[in-house]
């Protein structure tokens, strides 16, 4: 790969898409129409380029998406592959990091633009990104249960944190699949729009953390992220170490000074 992100970004890819706006918003297409936008090799590999590339390229905000013409976000893993491993090389398939984490573990916002089926692997892929968009008439769920397996990708984790234990173990132990108004009651996604309104609800978030301090979002991100993972005391302390570094910031600055000549700031990422 290039050192160039830019230049990443550009490329022309096997299975995805992708789109760069004005604003900082880079958006990913993940197009397999033959496989329902499967997780194969290619696409984990791409995909991981890419949004390394995003996070070089200071972006504000990344979109992980489907291609339209699937009906789906991404239909989960590639059986085709799972199929051929025996336990060794499935251990080695799961060394970290892997597309989850690295969706998960990015600096830049990201925001899964559900546009059809989010199913096992798809569904683990939507759970680490930071909010979940989803358009009615969209599946979701973990059926590996139903190939003798169990969620490889993080959805026995995730899933018990975004929506607590119990409809985590209905979902997982189930394999049952729930519609996109199910999804919201439980917590699963933050907001349900129908299909023609899809666009529009992704750009009005996007657009609203495009306009602020990148590194204030890089911080603010890191910090609800490790309230997973802190007990409260330790979180508590965690959030105000990052608040007190923001104050050697050149954006902490000049956010305050527009504040006060009542101006857009002009932010500096740094």
């Amino acid at each position: 790969m290039t050192d160039d992100p830019m230049a990443v970004l550009d490329a022309d890819y096997e299975t995805l898409g992708v789109d760069r706006d004005g604003a900082g918003t880079v958006t990913i297409t993940i197009d397999r129409p033959d496989a329902r936008n499967a997780l194969n090799g290619t696409v984990r590999a791409e995909l991981t380029d890419v949004l390394q590339a995003v996070e070089d390229a200071d972006a504000r905000v990344a979109v992980i998406t489907g291609s339209a013409e699937c009906n789906a976000f991404v239909a989960g893993a590639d059986v085709s592959e799972l199929r051929e491993r025996n336990m060794l090389e499935q251990r080695r398939a799961s060394e970290r990091p892997r597309i989850y984490e690295t969706v998960a573990e990015l600096q830049t916002p990201v925001v899964a633009r559900i546009n059809g089926h989010a199913l096992g692997g798809g569904l683990e892929l939507a759970t680490a990104c930071d909010i979940r968009i989803v358009q009615r008439g969209s599946k979701l769920g973990q059926p590996e249960i139903n190939l003798g397996i169990i969620p490889g990708g993080g959805g026995t984790q995730r899933l018990p944190r975004l929506i607590g234990e119990g409809q985590a173990m209905k979902l997982i132990l189930t394999g049952d699949l729930i519609n996109a108004d199910e999804a919201y009651n439980i917590g699963l996604v933050d907001e349900v729009t129908d299909p023609d309104g899809l666009d529009d609800a992704v750009a009005s978030i996007t657009d609203s953390i495009a306009e602020k301090s990148p590194i204030a979002l890089q911080y603010a991100k890191e910090s609800i992220r490790a309230a997973s993972q802190m007990d409260l005391n330790d979180g508590i302390d965690y959030e105000a170490e990052l608040f007190a570094q923001l104050f050697a910031t050149e954006d902490k600055k000049e956010g305050i000074d527009a504040f006060f000549e009542d101006r857009a700031p002009e932010w500096k990422g740094r």
